[in-house]
């Protein structure tokens, strides 16, 4: 398990991250929310984990934008918020979990645990397609069998592509599905994210077409 640990104070995120090394939990940390958007965008995660108390955003606001973003990742907030009203309303807008320091790890471990079993209860169905073998929900992907790391807008697309079922998609109608009509764009994000994926996967992965756009380069195997 991959897991996104939000937390401001350094020798406490610290700490989380060899904590949870112990229970099998890989923790990239961050201490802004700034920080935060641009590792979702950029990595994978199966959880996060939410310090209320940033220092360039309050928390609440970071919880919104990446419930936005992706809307089944668990979210466990992790703060010394501990009144009724507190937890109430960090459950109430959007989080699965709400776990008050100070903590014990393994009850942390365990809570995470329990949050990623149920999103995979309810994981939408792999996708095949040649050698990629690819996990919509958890962002897992492999390549003839070894694993391979996409960033969140890599697994997007590729869903995306995949749901085409062989027909060509104009990049102006990707761009709406991967950020949405209200999200600045640039102009070269498609570009990057293709470019990317051909380095991960080979060039023949994403197919293009003057006028026509892109298709998945495999065909999809029941």
């Amino acid at each position: 398990m991959r897991v996104l640990l939000v937390e401001d104070d350094e020798l406490i995120g610290q700490g989380i991250v060899a904590g949870l090394r112990k229970h099998g939990i890989a923790v990239h940390h961050v201490c802004t929310a700034a920080a935060a958007e641009t590792a979702q965008m950029e990595d994978t995660f199966q959880a996060l984990v939410l310090d209320l108390g940033l220092p360039d955003r309050d928390g609440m606001q970071l919880l919104s934008s990446m419930r936005s973003f992706e809307p089944d990742l668990p979210i466990l907030i992790l703060s010394a918020r501990d009144a009724i009203e507190h937890r109430l309303t960090g459950l109430q807008g959007g989080a699965d979990d709400y776990l008050v320091k100070p903590f014990d790890l393994r009850e942390l471990a365990a809570r995470l645990h329990a949050l990623v079993r149920r999103t995979q209860g309810r994981a939408a169905q792999a996708i095949a397609a040649g050698p990629l073998r690819l996990e919509p929900d958890s962002g897992l992907a492999w390549l003839d069998g070894e694993s391979v790391t996409l960033s969140r807008r890599e697994v997007d697309l590729l869903v995306h592509l995949a749901a085409a079922d062989g027909r060509w998609v104009l990049p102006d109608a990707l761009n709406e599905r991967l950020y949405g009509l209200g999200e600045a764009i640039n102009s070269n994000a498609l570009n990057v994210h293709i470019h990317n994926i051909r380095r991960k996967l080979g060039a023949e992965a994403i197919e293009t077409a003057r006028g026509l756009g892109y298709r998945l380069g495999w065909r999809l195997t029941p």
